[in-house]
Order: structure tokens, then sequence, then C-alpha cells
């Protein structure tokens, strides 16, 4: 599976796909503008690759959509904390709806990671939860809405991501535990997927050294074959995460590693970096094949099960009838996650407040960019008197430095960063809006609403709440938290 800088299918970027027999094709937010150019794109590349085409996207909900212009759907931890096996369902089915009438078959979701590290930099609100039977519940109903409507899932990241301090895309993690500890929390929630029939799975690349001290799953015959293989008997598709990250490509290069990969169980590589490094990793995967180090039983055994998503899952045109509906459901959804912390009060309608928030957020490789600080002093505007005081860096800011005139304080946070601990002995507002990372109530020492996320429904909700239009209902699905 690859990557491609496009918009538009041109007659160059044709030929490539035509020329390597690629069918499978990962979509990012800088391939889309907007609808009718995506939909264009998505059926001039299934033509293309032909009827066993994959094309996937990571719509997982909350920060972590490519397509924003569908009904955004609410981040896992939202779900997690609204607690409602059928809601998660009907929201998997609305996504997958939405996706696939943009012409996707394959949507790498949902986590299965469990948020069990609250300083972990990359999962956070994108896990359904800290207990592995609740998470995987909801997170499984998730993904039978989805199927449901004819979309592939992929779990990940197996055999879990949720335990680090250390993101992936950026270096090598490693998880040391014991193998009993790692049954009974990170693998828990994949052996269930297993026995749920999960049709795909992606890798982590992350060291685990009680399974094997010496390889990432991504690269480890012990953890992709002996144990997810042999050993829980998983017969769906088994992908890597990006070969790209610095966490392979930056330590076993990109070649290397996909044969790794390959050698250790996996059916598909995912080749997301240049041109230069995909037909790297083709050539090197092309010399283990001609070589026999994987035999051509081996390599059909892979190509069939690829076979068997793509004809179980088509990637075909569809019109998107329920858009309406879905929009109605996301919102309601989006509201039923809202939780709160030290028993929050909005201000007065009508009160002076000010507003201090971050003035640019803007995409950190994984999440789309954050929401602007105008956005948000819109919708307070809509029911306060706003002052409105943006800083670029929370820990170069003066936060001492803000007027201390009678308003009412109203801190939003709006990136993923947790904040460091000069900005925690500072200053602390009179509320706190958690706009992103629900651990940020932590940081700051003040009554809190989380919304898990940032998208358009989540603020409305957020101003809902403010307007005394509905209550914050949700319970954060982490254990150890009294809020």
């Amino acid at each position: 599976m690859i990557r491609m800088p496009i918009t538009s299918l041109d007659a160059e970027s044709a030929a490539y796909l035509k020329q390597h027999h690629i069918r499978a094709i990962c979509l990012f937010r800088g391939n889309m503008t907007d609808e009718l150019q995506l939909k264009k794109l998505t059926a001039d590349l299934r033509a293309v690759m032909g009827p066993e085409a994959l094309i996937a996207i990571d719509q997982e909900g909350g920060a972590v959509v490519r397509s924003t212009w569908v009904p955004q759907p609410p981040a896992a931890m939202s779900l997690g904390a609204s607690n409602d096996p059928e809601l998660c369902y009907q929201v998997g089915a609305a996504v997958a709806r939405g996706v696939k009438a943009l012409g996707f078959n394959w949507n790498f979701a949902p986590v299965l990671d469990l948020n069990n590290n609250v300083d972990n930099p990359v999962i956070s609100e994108r896990s359904f939860g800290s207990d592995p039977q609740r998470a995987s519940e909801l997170a499984l109903a998730w993904m039978d809405g989805s199927l449901s409507e004819g979309v592939a899932c992929c779990v990940k990241h197996f055999p879990g991501h949720g335990d680090t301090s250390v993101d992936s895309h950026r270096d090598l993690p490693t998880v040391d535990k014991t193998w009993e500890q790692l049954q009974a929390l990170e693998l828990a929630p994949f052996q269930i997927a297993v026995s749920r029939n999960a049709p795909a799975m992606m890798t982590a690349h992350i060291v685990y050294p009680a399974l094997d001290g010496d390889n990432p799953a991504t690269m480890s015959k012990a953890i992709l074959t002996d144990l997810l293989r042999q050993q829980w008997q998983y017969q769906g598709v088994v992908i890597t995460d990006g070969m790209d990250m610095h966490a392979i490509a930056g330590r076993y290069g990109v070649g290397n590693a996909a044969v790794k990969a390959l050698l250790a169980g996996a059916d598909l590589v995912m080749a997301l970096g240049t041109t230069e490094t995909q037909l790297e990793t083709l050539e090197a995967l092309a010399e283990v094949i001609a070589s026999g180090q994987i035999s051509r039983v081996e390599v059909e055994q892979r190509l069939t099960r690829v076979r068997q998503l793509t004809t179980a899952y088509p990637c075909q045109s569809s019109a998107y009838q329920t858009e309406l509906a879905d929009r109605i459901l996301m919102s309601s959804a989006w509201k039923r996650g809202l939780t709160t912390s030290g028993h929050p009060l909005p201000p007065v309608r009508g009160s002076k407040v000010r507003l201090v928030i971050s003035a640019d957020v803007v995409s950190d490789g994984v999440s789309e960019a954050g929401i602007p600080a105008g956005k948000v002093s819109a919708m307070l505007a809509s029911l306060y008197d706003v002052d409105t005081v943006t800083f670029d860096n929370a820990n170069t800011f003066d936060w001492l430095s803000l007027p201390q005139d009678g308003r009412f304080v109203i801190l939003a946070s709006t990136v993923r960063i947790r904040y460091s601990q000069q900005v925690r002995d500072s200053w602390k507002p009179d509320l706190h809006l958690v706009l992103w990372n629900p651990f940020q109530m932590l940081d700051i020492q003040a009554p809190a609403l989380m919304t898990y996320g940032f998208a358009p429904p989540a603020i409305d909700a957020a101003r809902a709440w403010l307007a005394g239009e509905i209550t914050a209902d949700g319970q954060i699905p982490v254990s150890g938290f009294s809020v």
C-alpha cells in the first residue's frame, strides 16, 4: 500500500500504479480539496487499480479524520464516556456511509489501544478507554456498524500502543511488561477482535521484550506468526503501520524493514514514503520472493487474504442518502460524551469573559490541525462579552500578565500536548474548556468541561452546555479518575 501526493490522477501516476501492479492506496488530507474532487480521484484510482482495489482512509473520529466535510464522528473516548454500544454501532455505520460515498472501502479504525498511560503523546482520546473488556465491546460495536455498511475496518495498533510515552512516528517505543501483564491489558482487546472476526489488523512499531526482545511487533515473527496466526488462529489481513515512521525507517531502512515485516508474517506493507522509498520497498520485496526466502505458497496465502477482503468489501461508488440524518446522529453523539471535572458552572449569559487560547494549532502529522482561536471566540461571543487573549507557546507565555479586572476567565485547550509543570504552577482559570486531550484537565487545577475534540459538532455541544441547554453526563472511561 502506498500514498501519492496527488489530488487528481495524472497519466504519470496512473502509469506508476499499473507498472508496479499496485492495488492499495491510502489517501490523506493533502489528497482532498472537496467532495467532487475526491470522488473523481477515487473513481479514477479504482478504474486503474481494478476490481481488487483497496482505497483506505483514517476516519477514526475526533481529531483523526481526513474528510472533514462528511459528518464528523466523536473521538473514541467521547463514545467511551457515553458507554453505549448501540451508539457506537450507529456512529460506526454512519462513518462508513460517509466514506463509502466518497469511494473508500477500507477505514483504518477503530483503535483498540487501551488508554492506560495519561502521558501517551499519540493515543489519548483516540482510545475507547482503559478497561479491556468494555473498550473492546464499544470499539467492536463501532466496527460492526462499519462492516454492516460495506466498509472494511482495520483494528489497530497490535499488540497495543496505549502504554507508551513515545510516539512511534518519531522514535521506537518499548512496552516492558511481563507476559501476564500484556495478556491482562494490551493483548486482550485484540484477542477479542480475533474472536469477532475483525477483517484486518494493523501492527505497532513497538518493542515488547516479553514477546520479542529484538524486533518491534511489525517485524516480529514471534508476534505476527507464532502468536497471532498460530496461537490465536487469526485469518484476517495483517497490514503494517506506515513504514516511513522514524521508529522503522530511521533504524532499519525501508527496504530491509519491509522484508523483515513480510518474513514476520505481514500481508501488506504500508509504504507511505516518497516514490524513491516505495521503489526501494518494491525491489526489496521482489528480491526476497525471487530468492525463495518466502515461498510462492506463502505469497499466495497473503494474496488470498487480501483478495478475500476486497471481495467482501468491494470498492464502488454509492450515493450518500443519509447525510442529514447522520449529521443529527453525530451532533447528538458528541453531546452525550460531554464530561465535567470539578463541578464547573458556566458564566451567566451576557457576562464579561476572557478567553485565553492558543493562536494557531497546526497538524501534528497524525491529527488534523486544531481549531483556530477565532472560532472558539465566535462561539463564546454568541453568549458573552468576550475579550480574547492568544498565545503562541504555552511555556513562554507570561500567564501572570493577564489583566485582573474581574472578567470570568476561560482557558480553551486546543492542542494534544500536555501542559508543562511551569504552566501548571503559574495560574488557573475560572473554567477550563478541554477541547482535545482530556488529560489536560489534570494539568490545570480548575473546573473543566471535556469535549474530547474540536470538530464543529463538539464546539456546538460545548456551547449548548454553556447556554444551559444540555447537561454533561459523560464519564471519563479511564480508571483512577474522580470527576
